[in-house]
């Protein structure tokens, strides 16, 4: 080949070659062109996704509130707006740029996942959150000593409606992964999935109550339940003992009280009765033979089924089911019906009504007096509240906060509505199975006397480092400061006075570890603390004496472990008392961040 030839040749490679360097270039100048385009594009469409579903997240929240307070008209103000924000930050979130951003390596997942927040708000705003509008709530409330079972059947159809579109969103949510987001964005979707599993938690329980609730208030035939009043005076771990009790008859929606008495009348039982070996070893054979200690274990299906067996034994009669409630139940009902007259006494006040019957009743009356008293009071404020109008935003709002801090409780003796029954906080159970670590906190009276009304109980749970074997310490502070005067209380307060100091309260404190976890150790007041131990529903129990003498306050550190868990969050699990709790979580980093 000659050499005009091959310089022929190489000019015609050299020119295919600045052709092909040129297409590349042109290409990469357009893809280039383009990313930026769709990367400013996306950031737009991102921050304003993000003023929206702040929006919807404020507004969530605010109609919460509407409908707990049942204000119809706000509600179906607040839930256009809600729509309205949800729906932009769908449409924000929807547009062909996203969808573009969606499959750029590194950021598409976080991309996608966005698109899946704001998915998720709208499927609710738009199909869960009206159904719950259009339910009539008043339902829940009686009209002429009544309540209209077939009403309740048509609630309960549209609650099944807003359960099935929240379990359906709570699975789309909890399929997105969350390995490779970045932090904020992994925040918002483990947030949102606990906001919704606590959702969806609450709609099916409503679901299957409202659906249940017909045949418990005897649509289907009579019903008769134990409605028992548990006295935080004396201390026990589902909240007081059970002190006095009324029989309550139910059909067809019509609710009598068919009579009434007290844990005392009751008497002792000896043989005891049949208990598990967990609860025998923790407790003795006290909640078999006493029926005022049949709630030393905190589980209240435990105890109910006790009490329901002690009151046949001595009445012959067997009821379907035990429902307890507390003082403080009675002040937040009290705020719905208004002050409620006892007679030959002074009338029943929300604001008073807790120092009334848990510390005034005691100094003031004897001991028969005070059983009276017990009596007709719980028959005035029954037969108020199936009488009078009751105001609806009250009587919801005090429900809701009774059940969230656990001072209502029910069973039912029949197993498959206790099997409904056992996923909600009704239940007064502690799980065996759980997600989110959960530690109890037990408080048993060790005075013989009414001293638990004068008890200032505070917590603080503190979630540690995750460990290589998936699971985690965890540390529990607990403080009780004591209120009680130095002198004044009556014989009825100070009972029989076993800490030696009358005026001095003994609390069993019982801490449960998380399920599958342990206790590791003690410190009371900074010292290694003497404690009892045993087992209760796959948790280790740890129970230990505390003092304390008027206006001081006795601290108790305990750390614990949990089972295997990536969650970096904790649950306090209570005994209900005459004054709230202080309480706090301090969590951490959920061990994949």
């Amino acid at each position: 080949m000659s050499d005009s030839e091959r310089r022929r040749r190489g000019g015609r490679r050299s020119r295919r070659t600045r052709a092909r360097v040129r297409r590349v270039l042109l290409v990469g100048l357009l893809v280039g062109t383009l990313v930026l385009l769709t990367g400013g594009w996306v950031g737009f469409r991102g921050w304003q996704a993000r003023a929206h579903l702040l929006n919807a997240a404020g507004l969530a929240r605010e109609l919460s509130g509407d409908v707990v307070g049942a204000d119809a008209a706000r509600a179906q103000r607040t839930l256009s707006a809600l729509q309205e924000q949800a729906g932009a930050a769908r449409a924000a979130t929807g547009d062909p740029g996203w969808w573009l951003g969606r499959h750029v390596p590194y950021a598409g997942d976080d991309l996608s996942a966005v698109r899946q927040i704001a998915v998720a708000i709208d499927d609710l705003a738009r199909g869960a959150f009206p159904a719950l509008l259009r339910t009539d709530l008043s339902t829940l409330l009686p009209g002429r000593g009544q309540l209209d079972v077939n009403r309740l059947r048509a609630v309960a159809s549209e609650l099944s409606e807003t359960d099935a579109v929240v379990q359906r969103t709570r699975a789309r949510l909890a399929a997105v992964p969350t390995g490779n987001l970045v932090a904020q964005v992994r925040r918002a979707v483990t947030d949102l999935r606990a906001e919704i599993d606590r959702l969806a938690g609450l709609t099916r329980a409503a679901d299957r109550a409202a659906r249940l609730l017909p045949t418990l208030l005897g649509a289907d035939g009579p019903r008769s339940y134990l409605m028992v009043s548990q006295n935080p005076a004396e201390l026990r771990a589902t909240g007081g003992m059970f002190g006095a009790y009324a029989l309550i008859k139910a059909e067809n929606g019509r609710l009598r009280m068919a009579g009434q008495g007290t844990s005392a009348s009751l008497g002792r039982f000896t043989p005891p009765l049949k208990l598990s070996r967990d609860v025998r070893a923790l407790y003795a054979d006290l909640p078999g033979i006493y029926p005022a200690d049949v709630n030393l274990t905190p589980d209240f299906p435990t105890a109910a089924a006790l009490y329901r067996e002690m009151y046949r034994k001595r009445s012959g009669t067997t009821v379907d089911g035990v429902l307890a409630v507390d003082p403080v139940v009675l002040s937040y009902l009290l705020q719905a019906t208004g002050p409620v007259p006892v007679p030959g006494r002074p009338a029943l006040v929300a604001e008073k009504v807790v120092q009334t019957l848990l510390s005034d009743t005691y100094q003031r009356l004897k001991p028969a007096e005070q059983d009276e008293y017990f009596a007709a009071s719980s028959a005035a404020v029954f037969t108020a509240f199936f009488s009078r109008d009751v105001n609806p935003r009250a009587f919801l709002s005090g429900i809701d906060r009774a059940i969230t801090e656990r001072r209502i409780l029910f069973w039912s003796a029949r197993p498959e509505e206790q099997r409904i029954i056992g996923e909600n906080r009704l239940a007064g159970s502690l799980p065996e199975q759980e997600t989110v670590p959960t530690v109890g906190v037990f408080l048993n009276d060790g005075s013989g006397a009414k001293l638990g009304y004068y008890l200032r109980p505070a917590a603080t749970l503190t979630v540690g480092e995750c460990r290589p074997d998936g699971r985690r310490q965890l540390r529990l502070r607990f403080t009780l400061h004591s209120t009680a005067p130095a002198s004044g209380l009556s014989a009825s307060v100070l009972g029989l006075g076993l800490a030696g100091d009358p005026y001095t309260a003994r609390t069993l404190v019982s801490v449960h570890s998380p399920a599958g976890g342990a206790v590791l150790g003690s410190r009371l007041d900074g010292h290694d603390a003497r404690a009892g131990s045993g087992y209760e529903r796959r948790r280790q129990v740890a129970v230990a004496t505390v003092e304390v003498r008027p206006g001081a306050t006795r601290t108790l550190e305990v750390d614990l472990l949990t089972g295997a868990t990536g969650s970096g969050d904790g649950e306090l699990w209570l005994t209900p008392t005459a004054t709230p709790w202080t309480t706090q979580v301090v969590s951490a980093p959920h061990c994949d961040q």
